[in-house]
């Protein structure tokens, strides 16, 4: 049987009353009132740890590591050089020894590339390096500079800087060139400087 438009328009309304009505009867009555467990707690109060912090132990010396370092324009050898130790013991912590190494492409062998500051900065360990060019005449063949230090401490983020000009090779990308120390003296003087002299 069909309903003319007309009915039907009236009869929608009047079938979702008809679905609503039995949704809406629902009816809940409280049974038992709530109540709480009861508990009896006997304590002693508590006491706070006490802590004994002692700042870093630091100590530096000379070790000996086998390295490639360059000797004439295109030729590199390994042999055994002389390279600082720096041995930080912070009570509480684990250690491990480890060599940071900074490394430049330069455009000729007439470069110096100097580790001159290690400092613990906002938890990342920063080592601050010099280049140099102290041979401008040196035959023009790319080579790579390097200095290295030897660290016995606690593993850390590090964070390189290099005092000098960045020279022109997509290597030297993964450091931080500037052109003075005192652009980071601040943030130097404000950790803790385990190797080298204060910044300021």
């Amino acid at each position: 049987m069909k309903f003319p438009q007309k009915n039907r328009k009236k009869l929608m309304p009047l079938a979702l009353l008809l679905l609503l009505i039995p949704l809406s009867s629902c009816q809940i009555e409280k049974e038992q009132a709530a109540q709480l467990p009861d508990v009896d707690v006997d304590v002693d109060p508590g006491q706070l740890p006490e802590y004994d912090i002692k700042g870093p132990d630091v100590n530096i010396g000379v070790t000996e590591r086998t390295v490639t370092v360059p000797k004439v324009v295109v030729i590199q050898e390994e042999e055994t050089v002389k390279v600082p130790y720096i041995d930080v013991d912070v009570p509480g912590t684990d250690r491990e020894e480890r060599t940071i190494t900074t490394e430049v492409e330069v455009p000729s062998g007439g470069y110096t590339l100097d580790i001159r500051n290690v400092a613990v900065v906002n938890d990342q360990l920063w080592v601050v390096s010099e280049l140099n060019e102290t041979d401008p005449n040196a035959p023009k063949k790319s080579v790579r500079v390097s200095d290295r230090v030897v660290l016995n401490a606690p593993d850390m983020p590090v964070r390189h800087y290099i005092v000098g000009e960045r020279p022109t090779k997509v290597f030297n990308e993964q450091y931080t060139f500037i052109s003075d120390r005192t652009q980071i003296a601040s943030q130097l003087d404000s950790g803790r400087v385990l190797y080298g002299e204060q910044a300021g």
